[in-house]
């Protein structure tokens, strides 16, 4: 029989961190046949778009899916305290880890070979798990779900907290340029994620997991040298594997539509004409209220731009749920807008957003700056208008707007925490939105973001082909791997 190498990937439970952990999975797999990988997955009580998702995938010889997920009434039990709830319900599958690999074989069922255990890879939010890893001997890597940059802002925070003993809360709301490793420019306070600023349980336990990063033998990075040189240099130890931008190009399994609506949202954009239409959406978490939705209205009209708008309805106050589906958008739009722009808008509800950013009609993207969103809309040289909400996304627009010139600014300093915990988000007003739009959206010489952004898009396919930066770096990860069985 032969031997192979198993690799166990523990990804988050949310949407963005499984599918982004399968499709690197499914990249490892397809370049070397010496690799097995075994996928846990943990679901939310709640469903955040994963169980569709998670019903799509099918196993294989060499990838199989295991569903490790805690009962109901276990999962519950952390709803309690929603700050540390994420953390607490993956630290309570632990248990469910040691039995899944003291259990297992790796022999698969029908195969010529058996495999021999060669380490976990970790989602960056499930570190906690390198103690099961170490009970067997076998190193861990990490798989970082957001950008190098983010990393270098976490290791600098987490040196400032933990060996400098800095009070960090003192840049909330400061109007202070700061230095940063692993940035060119001088970073604005105001611009930092909450959780380099705030001082609570929730904070302190994700700066002990940024402590468990260096314990790693490796870190993979979702990103490219081409993109974010700068940052991938300020990092040295553990040894970074940057080889994406990894994205999952097949939306079918996680879709939230019909194929008729799907269909409809294609149809009337290939009747616009190339790169004319600016495509708003924010995000499988992306809502807002009802004043904020008229000023967006307000300055798509007055921009003359061709718009296609994914709008959602805010969950309810207090629930742990995603955004929906209008059932009748004018209860939400000021009145008469649908009439006053049919022809040269569309309103939708969820959107399939790779779908719609590779249509050649499409010319710019508003967006929430999540971190495969931003690699989406690079791959298909699409400029983004940042406007981020929460989590790292004020960070993700600073870099695209000031690091990089593939994005403009909106509103970088915006936050939405969809708790009310720092109060409702301002009203961003509709000259500021249609301002952003109007440059984004700019033809000629004048939009230096549209040559770069298709510059980048010609950098990150040459990446991940034979020769490229990111196929270098999953060559060297995969070696590393094999010696680990050696």
């Amino acid at each position: 029989m032969t031997l192979k190498a198993e690799l166990v990937f523990i990804p988050g439970p949310g949407a963005g961190h499984l599918i982004s952990a399968v499709e690197i999975a499914k990249l490892i797999l397809d370049r070397d046949e010496r690799l097995c990988i075994s996928v846990l997955i943990m679901k939310l009580p709640m469903d955040f778009g994963v169980q569709s998702y998670i019903e799509s995938l099918s196993s294989t010889t060499r990838l199989q899916f295991v569903d490790i997920t805690v009962d109901d009434k276990t999962a519950a039990g952390f709803l309690s305290n929603k700050e540390t709830f994420f953390m607490d319900f993956i630290q309570c599958h632990k248990a469910k880890v040691k039995d899944f690999v003291h259990n297992t074989s790796f022999s698969r069922s029908g195969s010529k070979f058996n495999s021999q255990l060669a380490g976990f890879v970790l989602d960056m939010f499930c570190t906690s798990m390198i103690d099961v890893a170490n009970e067997f001997s076998v190193p861990s890597y990490i798989f970082f779900t957001s950008s190098a940059s983010f990393l270098a802002l976490c290791f600098h925070f987490e040196s400032l907290k933990k060996e400098h003993h800095i009070d960090t809360s003192k840049y909330k709301d400061s109007d202070e340029d700061l230095t940063i490793l692993g940035f060119k420019n001088p970073y604005p306070a105001k611009f930092l994620p909450r959780l380099t600023t705030d001082q609570t349980v929730v904070v302190t336990r994700f700066f002990d997991l940024v402590t468990h990063f260096k314990e790693m033998k490796g870190i993979i990075v979702n990103t490219f040298t081409e993109l974010e040189p700068f940052a991938l240099q300020s990092l040295s130890v553990p040894q970074i594997y940057p080889f994406g931008p990894v994205v999952n190009f097949n939306e079918g399994g996680h879709g939230r539509n019909s194929q008729s609506e799907t269909e409809s949202i294609i149809k009337w954009l290939d009747d616009q004409p190339e790169s004319s239409v600016v495509f708003l959406c924010f995000g499988s978490m992306g809502s807002f209220d009802t004043e904020q939705v008229k000023e967006i209205a307000i300055a798509l009209e007055r921009s003359d731009h061709r718009f296609l708008w994914s709008l959602r309805r805010p969950p309810p106050k207090g629930k742990m749920e995603l955004p929906s589906n209008y059932e009748n958008f004018q209860q939400v739009l000021p009145e008469g807008f649908i009439e006053r722009t049919n022809g040269v808008g569309k309103v939708i509800g969820w959107a399939p957003q790779v779908t719609i950013l590779s249509h050649p009609a499409v010319g710019g993207f508003v967006s929430h700056c999540g971190w495969n969103s931003i690699l989406e809309s690079l791959c298909f040289g699409i400029p983004i208008a940042a406007w981020p909400q929460y989590a790292e996304q004020q960070m993700n627009a600073f870099l695209l707007v000031k690091e990089l010139g593939l994005g403009v600014e909106i509103r970088m300093d915006y936050f939405n925490d969809f708790e009310g915990k720092y109060g409702p988000p301002d009203i961003v007003g509709a000259k500021e939105i249609e301002s952003g739009i109007r440059q984004l959206m700019a033809n000629g010489d004048k939009n230096e973001i549209k040559k770069k952004a298709k510059e980048m898009k010609e950098k990150s396919s040459a990446a991940m082909k034979e020769g490229g930066s990111s196929y270098a770096s999953l060559g060297l990860l995969i070696e590393d791997v094999i010696n680990n069985v050696s």
